[in-house]
Order: structure tokens, then C-alpha cells, then sequence
């Protein structure tokens, strides 16, 4: 199994397609490497028919010029604290938990805001509320001396 940026590539996949186990990687940029290491490696070839000498190559080309796995991860969270800090509307967003890129919040956004949790006039689930008190009985008055 062949480690590049520290992901271990699956064995039976083609390069092309393997490299998108990458974070960071996707299909172009996964070309667009392979265009840049020659005609030393083909799109083809599968994942466990690679040398040494190519997985090194893969792994120098990679770690040199593109920002992958942790130091992009690294570095989309400092950006995302940067928008918090300067408070940003997109910081507020992230703060809350809410959808950033202006999507609407009034149904949908399940994923970002969890389950529903209802508010108002909902079913009451506690203990039931106490009875009204019954009017207290009338105190007879008193006689005058």
C-alpha cells in the first residue's frame, strides 16, 4: 500500500483516482500532478503496480508545491478563527453554528442546526401543570361588641 502525504492510497484504484484520497486533492488537481511528474508515472496504472522510486516522486511533488491534509486543515481553521476574532458576519455565523454562505434558516439547515427542538405551544412533555386552586370558602363576618 502505497503512503503518499500521509494517506495510505488504496491498492486496486488508478493513480488518477487514488490521489483524490487526499485532502485537498481532488479529479483536476490529481491530473494536474501527474501532468507535472511526466511521462514517469501513467494515469492507468493501478496503485499497488507502483515502484518506489514513483511513490517518492509522487510524494516529493506533492509535499513541495500544493498544500495538503494537515497544513491546509491548519489552515482553513486560523482563517476561520481570523473571521470569528475581527467579528465578521461570517465569524458570527461559525460562532452560532449557522450556515455561512447565506443559505436560508427558516426550514432546511438541518445538518449545520442539528434536530428540531421545539419552542412555543408545543405538546408539554414535563409534569402536568398544577390545577386552578378552588376559591377559598367565604369567612362569615364577625359580630360587632
Amino acid at each position: 500500500m502505497a503512503r503518499v502525504a500521509g494517506v495510505d492510497l488504496p491498492k486496486n484504484k488508478r493513480i488518477d483516482i487514488a490521489l483524490g484520497y487526499i485532502y485537498g486533492v481532488g479529479r483536476p488537481l490529481a491530473k494536474q500532478i501527474l501532468a507535472k511528474v511526466g511521462n514517469q508515472i501513467d494515469p492507468a496504472t493501478r496503485v499497488k503496480d507502483l515502484t518506489e522510486a514513483q511513490v517518492g516522486l509522487l510524494n516529493s511533488t506533492i509535499t513541495k508545491e500544493y498544500r495538503v491534509e494537515g497544513e491546509l486543515r491548519r489552515e482553513i481553521q486560523q482563517n476561520i478563527r481570523r473571521f470569528i476574532e475581527v467579528n465578521s458576519y461570517r465569524g458570527l455565523r461559525h460562532r452560532r453554528n449557522l450556515p455561512v454562505r447565506g443559505q436560508r434558516t427558516k426550514t432546511n439547515a438541518r445538518t449545520r442546526r442539528g434536530r428540531r427542538k421545539t419552542v412555543g405551544s408545543g405538546k408539554s412533555v414535563g409534569p402536568a401543570a398544577p390545577a386552578k386552586a378552588a376559591p377559598a370558602p367565604a369567612k362569615a363576618p364577625e359580630p360587632k361588641k
